[in-house]
């Protein structure tokens, strides 16, 4: 029987993995753990992303402003059960939608996790910056 701490490790590295994926922009390896009905809320448009294919093409908007390489976990915690967990974190990646150089912005992360056929899979993520997008940017 697996304990919450094996859970949270597990979840862990599912969440390092898929940021290592992001900074190496491998698409596959981005999708790997999400499940087919996947849904997410994001801060470019589209507003609300249902299914991998949306999902995917969610990722061409987000390295058109981001620069290769940066999509660092600041902080991560997990909440595990059984067979559904979330966790939040603070990330950092570095972005040029307003402005022609890169600027390191703070974003957070909400990601929700079932067990499906005994592998944490992802159902749900949610990226949001808060209402004052000066708080996010390092000076």
């Amino acid at each position: 029987m697996k304990t919450s701490t094996d859970n949270e490790a597990q979840i862990r590295q599912l969440v390092e993995n898929w940021a290592k994926a992001v900074r190496n922009k491998n698409i596959d390896a981005i999708l790997a753990h999400h499940s087919n009905d996947f849904v997410m809320f994001d801060v470019p448009p589209p507003f609300q992303s249902v299914g991998l294919e949306e999902y995917r093409k969610t990722w061409d908007t987000f390295y058109k402003y981001t620069e290769l390489g940066v999509f660092d976990i600041l902080d991560l915690k997990i909440t595990a059960g059984e067979d559904v967990a979330f966790c939040i974190a603070t990330m950092k990646c570095s972005d040029k939608s307003d402005s022609e150089d890169f600027v390191s912005l703070k974003f957070r992360l909400t990601v929700g996790l079932k067990k499906i056929n005994g592998e944490w899979t992802i159902t749900h993520e949610h990226h949001s910056l808060p209402s004052d997008k000066q708080t996010t940017t390092d000076n």
